[in-house]
C-alpha cells in the first residue's frame, strides 16, 4: 500500500464562501458553480495544440523562411525554455491575484502573438511571436491549480487524469490537422486554426470559470519568498524529477522526430501527423488508468509501472531498427508505451506536486512546470542536434532511454521519501 495514504490530506476549500461547495454539480457557462471539466480540458489542451499542430510543418516552414532545421527548430526549443520562464511568473500571480483574471490577460496576450506569427515576413520576427505565444502555458498551468483547490490529493490525480485524458485528443488529432492544412493551405491556415480555437476558449473560459482561489497571497513579492519553502521540500524535488525526466523522454521525441519522419523516413507531413497519434493514443490510456485506478494502487505504483512501460517501448523501437528494419510503424509503433508511461506518470507525479504546501499550489505547479518544461527544452535541442541524415534514429532512442531510466530513479526516491515521512517519529 502506498504510504501515501497515510499522509494527512487538507480539506478542500469552498469555491464561493457560503455560495458554492465542492461538490456541488458544475454547469458549463455558469459561473455561480465549479468549472466544468471540459473547459479545464480546453484550457489545458490549449498549449497542447499550439505545440503539437506545427510539428508537420517545421519542415516546410524553414524552406518558406530561407533557413535550416535547426533554426526552425528553436520553435519548439525556445519555445518551451520561454514556457519555462513564464510558469514561474504565472503560478505566483494566480497564488496574489487569482486564476481567473492572470487566465484571460494570459491568453489575450497569446491571440495577439499568434495573429502577429501569421504575418511574420521574417524567420526572427516569427520566432519572436512564437515565444510571446508561449503565454498559453498559463492553461496548463492554471488548470492543475484550479483542480488543487477543488480537492484533495488523491482525488487531484484522478481528476488531473481525466482533464489529460480529455487534453491528450489534442495532440492525438493536432498533427494530423496541421499536416492537411499545411499541404492545402501551407503553415499560415495552421496557425490560423491555432488563432480561432484560442478566441473560442477565451470565450469559454469568461463564462464559465468562476475564481476557485480565495486564499490570495498578500504580495507578489511574499509569493517569491515562498519559493524557498517549496525547495527545501524533498518529496517536491522527488515529484519535479520524476515528472522532468519522463516527460523529457516526449520532449526529446518532440525534438527529434520531424527530422526522422521527413529525413530519414520520408514521410509527407499528413502522413507524419497521422503516426503521431500511436504517442497521443498512448497518453490518453494512461489518463484512463490513472483517472480509474489511482485511488486503488496508489500513485507510486502506477508512476513506477508508467515509467517502466516508457522504456520498455522505446527499448523495442530500438530493436526494430538494430535488427536492420527501417519503416515509420517500427519507430512510432512501440511509442505508444512511452505516451502511455506518461499518461500515469504526470498526473500522479503533477498532483503531488501541488500537495506538498497546499496554501502554494500556484507557486508549486509554476516552479515544478518550470523546471518539468525547462529540461525538456534541454533534451529538445539536444535531440535536434544529435541527429543526421546517417545516424538514423539510435541516438535519439538511446537519449529517451537513459532519460526514462533516470525518471525510474527519480520516482523511486520519492516514494522513499515519502515512506520516511509517514513515519510517527519523522517530521513533514
Amino acid at each position: 500500500m502506498d504510504q501515501l495514504h497515510h499522509l494527512p490530506l487538507p480539506a478542500a476549500p469552498e469555491i464561493l464562501k457560503g455560495e458554492l461547495a465542492p461538490r456541488q454539480r458544475s454547469r458549463f457557462l455558469n459561473r455561480r458553480t465549479p468549472p466544468h471539466i471540459l473547459t479545464l480540458v480546453l484550457v489545458a489542451g490549449l498549449g497542447a495544440l499550439n505545440m503539437n499542430i506545427m510539428l508537420p510543418s517545421l519542415t516546410a516552414m524553414a524552406h518558406y523562411f530561407k533557413t535550416d532545421y535547426a533554426t526552425m527548430q528553436l520553435a519548439i526549443s525556445a519555445y518551451l525554455a520561454c514556457t519555462a520562464i513564464l510558469q514561474l511568473i504565472v503560478g505566483p500571480l494566480s497564488d496574489r491575484f487569482g486564476r481567473r483574471p492572470v487566465l484571460l490577460v494570459c491568453l489575450a496576450i497569446f491571440l495577439a502573438a499568434t495573429l502577429a506569427a501569421i504575418y511574420s515576413p521574417t524567420v526572427e520576427i516569427f520566432l519572436a511571436a512564437r515565444m510571446v505565444q508561449a503565454t498559453v502555458v498559463s492553461g496548463l498551468v492554471l488548470a492543475r491549480a484550479i483542480v488543487r483547490d477543488m480537492v484533495p490529493l488523491e482525488e487531484a490525480a484522478s481528476m488531473i487524469g481525466y482533464v489529460s485524458m480529455g487534453m491528450s485528443l489534442v495532440p492525438m488529432v493536432s498533427p494530423t490537422v496541421g499536416g492537411l492544412l499545411q499541404e492545402a493551405y501551407g503553415w499560415q491556415a495552421v496557425h490560423g486554426m491555432t488563432l480561432a480555437m484560442g478566441s473560442i476558449v477565451l470565450l469559454i473560459i469568461f463564462f464559465d470559470l468562476q475564481e476557485t482561489n480565495l486564499h490570495r497571497a498578500a504580495s507578489m513579492a511574499s509569493q517569491f519568498r515562498s519559493y524557498p519553502e517549496l525547495f527545501t521540500s524533498r518529496r517536491f524535488w522527488g515529484f519535479v524529477l520524476s515528472a522532468t525526466f519522463a516527460s523529457g523522454m516526449f520532449f526529446a521525441f518532440l525534438g527529434g522526430a520531424p527530422f526522422i519522419a521527413t529525413e530519414y523516413l520520408h514521410l509527407a507531413p499528413s502522413t507524419l501527423g497521422l503516426y503521431f497519434m500511436f504517442v497521443a493514443l498512448g497518453y490518453m490510456s494512461g489518463n484512463f488508468v490513472i483517472g480509474r485506478y489511482s485511488g486503488r494502487f496508489g500513485i507510486f505504483t502506477l508512476m513506477l509501472a508508467g515509467c517502466t512501460l516508457a522504456v520498455s517501448g522505446v527499448f523495442a523501437s530500438l530493436l526494430w531498427f538494430v535488427s536492420g528494419h527501417v519503416h515509420a510503424f517500427g519507430f512510432f509503433g512501440p511509442l505508444f508505451f512511452v505516451g502511455m508511461g506518461n499518461g500515469m506518470l504526470l498526473p500522479s507525479a503533477l498532483a503531488g506536486m501541488v500537495n506538498v504546501r497546499p496554501h502554494l499550489a500556484g507557486s508549486a505547479a509554476g516552479l515544478g512546470g518550470a523546471m518539468q518544461i525547462g529540461g525538456g527544452a534541454v533534451l529538445s535541442v539536444f535531440a535536434g542536434h544529435l541527429l543526421t541524415r546517417e545516424s538514423g534514429p539510435a541516438p535519439l532512442l538511446l537519449l529517451m532511454i537513459a532519460t526514462g531510466l533516470l525518471a525510474i530513479l527519480a520516482t523511486l526516491y520519492t516514494r522513499h521519501v515519502d515512506i520516511q515521512m509517514a513515519k510517527p517519529a519523522s517530521k513533514s
